[in-house]
């Protein structure tokens, strides 16, 4: 049987601070997939194919939070768990914005 785990994994620095990611357990966070969904999305632009298609029949006058953030926010707290949008004020800090 072929064994296909990567050691070690890098991911494009943030904030001036290194984010690396390895397999040997530890200290584990349930929310670390996020930076990968978050990657896998910014390489794919599946968020932005959807607010494309998707007509906003919001008052741009009106508007304060851009439809590809809401959506964003919706799809990756759905994927950590967070199905009520209730759960996106404690948790917000972890949603990435872009």
């Amino acid at each position: 049987m072929i064994q296909c785990q990567q050691e070690f994994q890098n991911f494009p620095s943030f904030d001036r601070r290194k984010i690396e990611v390895n397999f040997q357990g530890g200290a584990v966070s349930s929310d670390g997939g996020l930076m990968l969904l978050r990657q896998a999305d910014r390489r794919l632009g599946l968020v932005a194919a959807l607010d494309q298609a998707l007509m906003d029949p919001r008052n741009p006058l009106l508007i304060v939070h851009r439809q590809s953030g809401l959506l964003r926010q919706r799809i990756f707290g759905i994927a950590l768990g967070y199905e009520d949008l209730n759960d996106h004020d404690t948790h917000s800090e972890k949603l990435p914005s872009s």
